[in-house]
C-alpha cells in the first residue's frame, strides 16, 4: 500500500470539516422551532407584580391576588418584551398590507404547539432506509448536500406559513422531516469511497457536528431572538445553510477520481488503500446480494427487539428533552429567551462529552476482559434508560426550584450518551454484517417518540408546574421500564442469522457463539471485516452523539 506524502490541506480533511458543519446544519433544522416557538405564543395564566406583567408558573399570590411574588431571584430577567427591537421583514409585509402582524404572539393551545414540535418526525422514518439507496445511485454529494440545503431553504418559509396558518406550519415541518431523514444514512456511502479503513474511526468523528450544533445553536437562537426578532432565526438557518452548501458544491466530490484539485500523491494513497480489499468487498457484496437479508429471522429476534426497546425508550427521555427543555425553563422558571438558549444547550455538550468518555471506559472492560460484551452492553443501557429515569423522576419533583431544575435536566440529558456504548453498539455486536440494516429498521421504529411525545405534551398542557410533573413521570416511567427489560433480556453475542458466506463453510453448530471469518481469508481481508466491524461500531455510536 501506497503512503500518503504530505500535501498540505487534504481533501479528505477538508471532506471532514464539511460533513461536521453538515450535520451540525441538519440538527439546527431540527431544533430551530423548540426555540422559536417560546416567543411565537401569546403568553397565558398572567398575573402582575406592581404594575408589570408576568406569565410564569413559579410564583406565589399575596394580598388579594393584584399582586404576584416570584421564586425567581430579584433582578433576574424573567420578564420578557414581546417589542422586537428589529422589526422582521414579514411584519413589514404584513403592515403594508394591512394584516395583523400579531405582535402579542400567536395565540396556538398546547396542543397544537406540540403538533408543531413533533411534525418534524412525522414522516422522518420514511426515508431512513432510502437515504442510502439514493446515496449508492445519485452519489452523496447531491443527496446529503439537497437534503440538508433544501430543509434550508424551507425555513425561509416559516415565518410567513406561521402568520397564514398554524396548520401550513406543520406541513412544511413534515416535509422538512421527510427531505432531511435522507441526510444521514447517505453519509456511510460516501465514507466507503473516500477514507482508508485505517481512517474511518477518524472520519466518522464528523458526526459529532449534531450534538455541538444543538450545543451551540440553542444559546446563538435564544441571543438572536432576543435581539432581534423570532423570525430572524429562520432567516439565519436558510442563510448559513445555503453558504454551506456553495462550499459543498465547489469542495466535495462523490470519489477521489472525480475530484479535479486532489493532490496526485492524496489520490493515489486513497486508490491504493481501498484497492487492497476492493475484489473481496465486491465478492461479499455479491453474496449478500444473492442470498438476501435474513429479514424474518430479523424480525423475530428477541436480542434485536430488545434493543429497540431500549433505544425506544432512551430516545423518547430525549427527544422530551431536547424538544420541551427551552418551553420548560421559560413557562415554569420564567428565564428569559437568551438564558433559556444556553440553559437548554448545555446538556448536550455534556452527553457528547460523557458518550466520549463512557465509551473509552466500555473499550477498557473489554479489551481487558473484565466484563463480557453483553455486560458492558447492558451497563450502558441502565444509565441511558434507568438511571436517566431516576434524574427525569428527581427533575418531576424539583416543582419550582430551578437549580436542582436545572441539575437534573442536564444530568438526564448527559448520561443518554451511553446509548453509543450499550444498546447502539448492540447492532454490531449482534451483527456486523447487517448493522446498516438493523439501524435503518431500528430507527424506523424508535423516531416515533420523536412527534407523540409532543403531542402527549400538548394534549397535557405546558403551563404549570403539576402538567410538567405529570409530562416528566411519563418520561421517566417510560425510560426505566424500557431499561429493566433491556438489563433483563439483551444479548449482545453474534447471532446465527449474521452468516452469510460463512455459512457454507462452516457447519451451524461451529458458528454458534463464534466470531466468525472467512477460514481462507488473506490478511487484508481479515484485516477489512476487523476494521469494517469497528468503522460501523464508531458510526453507529456517533450517529446517537
Amino acid at each position: 500500500m501506497a503512503k500518503e506524502k504530505e500535501v498540505g490541506i487534504s481533501a479528505r480533511s477538508t471532506l471532514w470539516y464539511l460533513v461536521f458543519v453538515g450535520f451540525a446544519v441538519n440538527y439546527m433544522i431540527r431544533i430551530n422551532t423548540n426555540i422559536t416557538i417560546v416567543a411565537m405564543i401569546k403568553q397565558s395564566e398572567t398575573e402582575f407584580v406592581g404594575e408589570v406583567k408576568v406569565d410564569y408558573a413559579c410564583y406565589v399570590p399575596i394580598g388579594n391576588g393584584s399582586e404576584a411574588l416570584t421564586t425567581q431571584t430579584e433582578g433576574s430577567s424573567l420578564l420578557r418584551s414581546r417589542e422586537s427591537r428589529v422589526i422582521s421583514p414579514e411584519q413589514l409585509l404584513l403592515t403594508l398590507f394591512n394584516l395583523d402582524p400579531q405582535k402579542e404572539g400567536f395565540d396556538w393551545n398546547d396542543y397544537q404547539q406540540g403538533l408543531i414540535l413533533g411534525a418534524f418526525y412525522w414522516l422522518h422514518w420514511i426515508t431512513q432506509i432510502p437515504g442510502g439507496i439514493l446515496a449508492r445511485r445519485y452519489g452523496t454529494k447531491l443527496v446529503f448536500g439537497a437534503s440538508n440545503v433544501i430543509g434550508c431553504w424551507m425555513c425561509f418559509l416559516m415565518p410567513i406559513a406561521a402568520y397564514w396558518d398554524y396548520r401550513v406550519l406543520v406541513v412544511l415541518r413534515v416535509l422538512q422531516g421527510l427531505i432531511c431523514g435522507l441526510a444521514w444514512p447517505a453519509m456511510h456511502h460516501m465514507a466507503g469511497q473516500w477514507i482508508p479503513p485505517n481512517e474511518r474511526s477518524k472520519f466518522v468523528t464528523a458526526y459529532l457536528g449534531s450534538s455541538v450544533g444543538v450545543a451551540l445553536n440553542f444559546p446563538l437562537f435564544g441571543f438572536i431572538i432576543s435581539w432581534t426578532s423570532w423570525e430572524y432565526v429562520y432567516h439565519f438557518c436558510g442563510i448559513f445553510g445555503t453558504v454551506w452548501y456553495v462550499a459543498w458544491l465547489y469542495f466535495v466530490y462523490d470519489s477521489p477520481a472525480e475530484h479535479p484539485r486532489i493532490h496526485a500523491n492524496e489520490r493515489k494513497y486513497i486508490e491504493s488503500s481501498l484497492g487492497i480489499t476492493a475484489q473481496s468487498t465486491a465478492r461479499r457484496e455479491q453474496q449478500q446480494q444473492e442470498q438476501g437479508t435474513p429479514w424474518r429471522k430479523i424480525i423475530l429476534s428477541r436480542a434485536m427487539w430488545m434493543t429497540i426497546i431500549a433505544q425506544w425508550g432512551g430516545i423518547w427521555g430525549l427527544f422530551t428533552l431536547m424538544t420541551q427543555a427551552p418551553t420548560y425553563f421559560n413557562n415554569v422558571h420564567g428565564w428569559n429567551i437568551e438564558m433559556t438558549g444556553l440553559l437548554s444547550g448545555i446538556p448536550h455538550l455534556c452527553r457528547m462529552l460523557f458518550a466520549y468518555v463512557f465509551s473509552i471506559v466500555g473499550d477498557h472492560l473489554l479489551k481487558h476482559e473484565l466484563m463480557s460484551r453483553t455486560g458492558v452492553r447492558k451497563m450502558g443501557g441502565t444509565l441511558c434508560c434507568v438511571v436517566n429515569g431516576i434524574f427525569v423522576f428527581i427533575l418531576a419533583s424539583s416543582g419550582c426550584n430551578s437549580l436542582m431544575a436545572t441539575i437534573f435536566l442536564t444530568l438526564a440529558t448527559t448520561v443518554h450518551g451511553a446509548v453509543s456504548t450499550g444498546p447502539l453498539a448492540n447492532l454490531v455486536d449482534m451483527s456486523p454484517r447487517y448493522a446498516g440494516i438493523l439501524l435503518g429498521f431500528s430507527g424506523m421504529i424508535t423516531v416515533v417518540p420523536g412527534f407523540v411525545s409532543p403531542i402527549i405534551v400538548g394534549m397535557l398542557g405546558n403551563h404549570t408546574v403539576e402538567q410538567w410533573r405529570i409530562i416528566f413521570l411519563i418520561t421517566s416511567g417510560t425510560l426505566i421500564i424500557c431499561g429493566l427489560l433491556y438489563m433483563a433480556f439483551a444479548d449482545s453475542t453474534l447471532q446465527p442469522w449474521n452468516s452469510c458466506e460463512d455459512l457454507s463453510s462452516v457447519h451451524d453448530d461451529e458458528l454458534k457463539g463464534l466470531k466468525i471469518s472467512p477460514p481462507n481469508a488473506t490478511f487484508p481481508e481479515k484485516q477489512e471485516a476487523d476494521d469494517q466491524k469497528e468503522d460501523d461500531s464508531v458510526a453507529l455510536r456517533l450517529s446517537s452523539v
